[in-house]
């Protein structure tokens, strides 16, 4: 299978000639919080695939109604004046869940698509409104919102511009990421800094050319920046004050990741747009969607046609399953479990890696953490090796453990399915903090504890 997959299979974000002369680990089976690969190591998964599966592997449930649904109706699309239940049911079940008045969805196969959706909405939106010079989008360095050219775009990666570039009219402010930038600001100065920077922007540009501001409630792929408790407040404060549209992407941190049904909630964020994915499922389908306001839909309804669409918008299949996924979460009470169990149970043991003496810095909100690591806590201080060197050799070492946990840079993520128990957390903790210790010596035995 190894000798198949490199001959034949392109993996995103790889080197494959690399990955071709090491092989891919192979993975064969799921089950709860756990993965199997085909040479039978059982592999806790502290990621949850990437980022989605949020009930957990194994749910027959999900493939039951998959069955069912292919069984009845297969696909059919919703262009062309037509419609079908289980589309029609999931958008009147998230306008039941999502908050304020977000109660019209567009419905897409993925975030990236849904990011893409994102953007010609909002410039369709001023366009119809009589200002179709506002069209500049303001997004945030290390954010992600996808890979295709527009969400890849809206992202504030360099190596995904590098390869391609990247579309007109999106401008990027600076990330809320105190650990590192912060220098000797408090955290809740420096939140506010960088919140002001949206504003600053806006006058650059000049408010009669911006349509929206673009952010996770928390940057996942940045590396789980959780940012200080001023900053969402400001960000909010400025966008009503200058009325341009909040678009919160909750592709990650939607459905349970954060203690609340979606990251908004967690941090008082009124947004016109929410971007979601992931967790709408569970992974188990590929689904995805923006939620847009009642304001933003009704402009967007009622002037013409809006000339966008996926052949897979509203998946029957897809939407089907998103909605058996919901009835679990709900059900089953999986974001009160998060809240009031695994949550609480997972701070305490994550804070505790802090005293490791190669970590500066853990942080959680919900069942999404990092923990920065430093060669100097004091200092906050960056390895003088190339950025990502020390976290790449711990995110090897965690998998050499059987844990899949994320390196970004130099920091360590996790976030795994939202049904882990107490002593599953106990096993997550033991083999982070044993590969912590290895890659610890590792780095004295070959000279690479030094700061930049």
């Amino acid at each position: 299978m190894q000798a198949l997959d490199a001959k034949h299979h392109m993996h995103p974000f790889t080197e494959n000639a690399a990955l071709a002369r090491k092989g891919a680990r192979i993975m064969v089976r799921g089950e709860g919080v756990w993965l199997t690969d085909s040479e039978g190591h059982r592999i806790l998964d502290g990621m949850a695939g990437l980022w989605c599966t949020n009930i957990g592997y194994g749910r027959k449930e999900l493939g039951d109604v998959a069955k069912r649904q292919m069984d009845e109706l297969a696909y059919y699309n919703t262009f062309f004046q037509t419609s079908h239940v289980p589309a029609i049911a999931l958008a009147a079940k998230l306008a039941e869940l999502a908050p304020g008045d977000l109660n019209h969805t567009f419905f897409a196969g993925s975030g990236s698509e849904a990011n893409d959706t994102n953007i010609r909405a909002v410039r369709r939106y001023w366009d119809i409104k009589g200002q179709p010079e506002k069209r500049v989008i303001i997004a945030r360095t290390n954010g992600y919102h996808g890979s295709t050219m527009g969400g890849g775009s809206l992202g504030g990666m360099a190596p995904i511009h590098a390869h391609g570039g990247k579309i007109d009219g999106i401008v990027h402010i600076g990330e809320p990421n105190w650990w590192a930038q912060g220098g000797d600001m408090t955290p809740e100065a420096f939140g506010l800094m960088r919140a002001q920077e949206l504003e600053a922007k806006i006058l650059e540009l000049g408010v009669e050319k911006v349509a929206a501001f673009i952010g996770e409630p928390v940057q996942g792929a940045g590396g789980v920046i959780i940012p200080p408790s001023t900053y969402w407040p400001e960000i909010q404060r400025i966008v009503d004050k200058y009325g341009i549209l909040l678009i919160a992407d909750e592709v990650i941190t939607g459905f349970g990741r954060t203690g609340n049904w979606f990251g908004s909630e967690t941090f008082g964020i009124r947004p016109h747009i929410m971007t979601i994915a992931k967790g709408l499922s569970s992974g188990y389908q590929p689904i995805g969607g923006s939620i847009m306001c009642d304001e933003v839909a009704e402009i967007l309804g009622s002037h013409g046609d809006f000339n966008h669409g996926y052949t897979y918008s509203g998946h029957p299949v897809a939407a089907a399953v998103a909605l058996e996924n919901l009835r679990i979460i709900e059900e089953e009470g999986i974001i009160e479990h998060v809240r009031n169990v695994a949550h609480p149970y997972l701070n305490e043991r994550w804070q505790a890696l802090a005293d490791h003496p190669l970590v500066g810095e853990a942080k959680l909100v919900g069942l999404m953490g990092s923990i920065a690591l430093t060669p100097n806590k004091a200092t906050r201080a960056k390895f003088a090796s190339e950025t990502g060197t020390v976290g790449y050799r711990c995110r090897e070492r965690c998998f050499a453990n059987n844990l899949i946990m994320r390196h970004v840079g130099d920091r360590m993520i996790i976030a795994p399915p939202l049904v882990i128990r107490p002593e599953e957390i106990d096993v997550l903790i033991a083999r982070a903090r044993k590969s912590l210790d290895e890659c610890y010596a590792g780095l004295k035995d070959d000279g690479l504890l030094k700061a930049a």
